[in-house]
């Protein structure tokens, strides 16, 4: 047998790209893509969790655009690139205007451009709040189910907050398996209590539905307590509230004083996205000059590297990365692919040929 050796040493040309198609998914679209498929988006969650944590991503710092004559708005960029099986690059575009709610309007809307990796093109724009929402909702059903594992099972649980996110978590903690003999619901906004309540009874909600008045019996009363505000500085401060040990789904990131996060058990997403823009985790550093109050990741739990503790306050604190909204992004594009309802813009990149 002989083998021939080339001497050609001139370098390869790369394979040709092509220009994709670019398509534009509506919100519609985008439920009909994520609807009762709870168990599958945890799945694909806790996969994007595992690659960000093997460095098999790009998630840079989010920027947030504020408004000097609009301080309570904000509109926050998150970047990010993905890799894996399914590589895809992109950004979400999420804006939070708290002012829309008392004009009865969403306080927040959102897009999601996916990039293809190979060209840069982008080839999809998608309605992103549910997106966001769906994906926000998943990894706290995730943290739930592992973080409790080791300790009893939470029989009751609490909503400190019942906007948009409220229920989406509500509804994913239903559809992967949690029962719970209470729930208790709390809010600023007596309106928001009540339409939360008449959601989880038409919902068919297991278990004793009770409106709390004060803060502190829904956060005693609770074995699993979610935090799912607009709060911009923290407002729960007696640490003796938590007594009870309770699991913390800390989702809204700025509701706890420092002196609960030092005496709590600590996980987050990323240490270092969740250590900024004076998160309670950020002003617990900034008060203490150090991070050792933070136990680990959610993925270094659901890898096995860290175990929860029984016997503490256990809280988690996502601050949400931009290469979750990729993954489940990603995901529905595939799926509205598959079904074949992709709107496409016919001609939408218009200049491809270099020279005229």
């Amino acid at each position: 047998m002989t083998t021939q050796h080339s001497t050609d040493h001139r370098p390869t040309a790369p394979a040709p790209h092509s220009v994709p198609s670019f398509a534009v998914i509506p919100g519609a679209q985008v439920e009909h893509a994520l609807q009762g498929r709870a168990r599958e988006v945890v799945d694909l969650v806790e996969a994007t969790y595992r690659l960000h944590g093997a460095g098999d991503s790009v998630n840079p710092p989010s920027y947030f655009l504020r408004f000097p004559d609009r301080p309570a708005s904000r509109i926050i960029a998150l970047p990010a690139s993905l890799g894996g099986q399914s590589p895809v690059d992109g950004m979400k575009w999420i804006s939070s205007f708290p002012a829309n709610v008392a004009a009865g309007v969403p306080r927040a809307s959102a897009v999601l451009i996916l990039n293809d990796h190979d060209t840069g093109y982008p080839f999809a724009c998608l309605e992103s709040s549910i997106i966001s929402a769906t994906r926000t909702a998943a990894s706290a059903a995730l943290a739930a189910d592992r973080l409790s594992r080791g300790r009893p099972r939470p029989r009751s649980v609490g909503f400190f907050g019942t906007g948009l996110i409220a229920r989406y978590i509500h509804t994913f903690l239903a559809e992967t398996g949690w029962e719970f003999d209470r729930i208790g619901v709390h809010d600023l906004s007596a309106d928001s209590a009540a339409g939360f309540r008449l959601y989880l009874e038409q919902s068919g909600a297991d278990g004793w539905i009770t409106v709390h008045r004060s803060a502190e019996d829904l956060i005693r009363t609770s074995d699993l307590v979610v935090f799912a505000t607009v709060a911009g500085a923290p407002h729960v401060s007696d640490l003796s509230w938590f007594d009870h040990h309770p699991l913390v789904l800390h989702i809204s990131l700025r509701d706890l004083d420092p002196e609960i996060v030092l005496g709590s058990a600590n996980f987050v997403d990323d240490i270092e996205h969740c250590l900024k823009a004076d998160t309670s985790p950020h002003l617990a550093e900034q008060r203490t000059g150090r991070r050792d109050f933070l136990t680990g990741t959610l993925d270094d739990v659901t890898s096995g590297r860290v175990t929860v503790p029984a016997d503490r306050t256990v809280v988690f604190s996502p601050f949400g990365l931009g290469v979750l909204d990729l993954a489940v992004g990603k995901y529905v594009y595939d799926e509205v692919a598959r079904a074949g309802g992709l709107h496409l813009v016919d001609g939408f990149f218009h200049e491809l040929r270099r020279h005229g």
